[in-house]
Formats: structure tokens, C-alpha cells, sequence
């Protein structure tokens, strides 16, 4: 099988399950946002993790190519029978994580600066484009081509992430960078 095939050079892509759309309709802009996502956790992960959170993100990386076969296959097609539905639980799991890995932490006081550590400023990274990747999920929620699930499934994760950049910097000692706000001049 070719990796190229020239089908997309006149600015078009085919979906799972057949059609013809354009690449910059709010579903392929959605589920390639979420590929970018997924790539981007895979850049965190090869950065380095300590191994619990490692195995999450991977369990994320398989949660989000199934997201976005969703996304990538409209409803009601023969290939849609082939693709795994988006489980609630993986919301619920998300939840229970966040509510773990803050028993590590101190409260917030502060809004925080993305960075410290290689490993946390890679995750703050990757859940900037999680909240890219909803808005572009949102949009196709507009047009039918995308569901409810999937939006909350992206927050809840782009909460994770956050917890987890806070965790990664907590565990090697590195302060979270308070953002303290300039006072107004008169």
C-alpha cells in the first residue's frame, strides 16, 4: 500500500466510511486537530514521564485515535458498525485521576505559568492544543459532524493535562510559576 495516493491534491479527503469532503471542513479540521493532540502527547511521553503518568498518557494516546475515527467516520455508514463508541467512563476515569494527583498538590492561589520542567511545559503544550482541539470539535458540533461526548471527553482531559503539568514539575522539586499580575498605573 502507497502512503501517497494524489486523492487529496485538489484540496479534498476521503472519510471512513466513504465521501468526499473538504480539508478544511469543521470535521477534518476537528479530528486533525485531535491527531495533533495525540502527537503532541506522544512528544511529551518521549521527553520522559515518571512511569504512572507515562501509562496514563498512553491510555489517553489510545483513547484519542478513537476519538477522532469517530469524528473522521459520519454516522449511520456501513464503517461506522467498525469504530468503538466514546465511553463515559473514560470522563469518569479522567475525574478520578485529576481528583488523585491533586492530593499531591497544594491548593492554587495564583494563575500559573506554563513551564518548568521539560516534561510540564510539554504537557501545558499539549493541553493548549486540547483546548484548540475542542473549539474545532465544538465547531463541528454545529454542523452535526461531531458529538457532545467528544467535547466533554476533550475538557475534561485538557483539566488533566493541567493537573499532570503540575505533577510532573511537583515530583522533580520545580515550583509552579506564579503569574502576578502587573498594578495598574494611574
Amino acid at each position: 500500500m502507497k502512503i501517497y495516493t494524489k486523492t487529496g491534491d485538489a484540496g479534498e479527503t476521503g472519510l471512513f466510511g466513504g465521501g468526499r469532503v473538504p480539508k478544511d471542513s469543521a470535521r477534518v479540521e476537528a479530528y486533525g486537530e485531535v491527531d495533533e493532540l495525540n502527537a503532541s502527547l506522544g512528544l511529551a511521553r518521549a521527553l520522559g514521564m515518571p512511569s504512572d503518568l507515562d501509562g496514563l498518557l498512553q491510555r489517553l494516546q489510545d483513547q484519542l485515535f478513537t476519538v477522532g475515527a469517530v469524528l473522521a467516520t459520519p454516522t449511520g455508514t456501513k464503517a461506522s458498525g467498525f469504530i468503538p463508541p466514546l465511553k463515559p467512563e473514560w470522563v469518569t476515569d479522567m475525574e478520578q485521576a485529576i481528583d488523585t494527583f491533586e492530593t499531591e498538590l497544594s491548593p492554587m492561589t495564583h494563575f500559573i505559568l506554563p513551564g518548568g520542567s521539560q516534561a510540564a511545559a510539554a504537557l501545558h503544550l499539549s493541553r493548549t492544543v486540547c483546548r484548540r482541539a475542542e473549539r474545532r470539535v465544538v465547531a463541528a458540533l454545529h454542523t452535526g459532524e461531531a458529538s457532545a461526548e467528544a467535547v466533554t471527553y476533550l475538557n475534561r482531559l485538557s483539566d488533566l493535562l493541567f493537573v499532570l503539568a503540575r505533577v510532573a514539575n511537583h515530583r522533580v522539586g520545580i515550583e509552579d510559576v506564579k503569574w502576578i499580575a502587573e498594578k495598574p498605573t494611574k
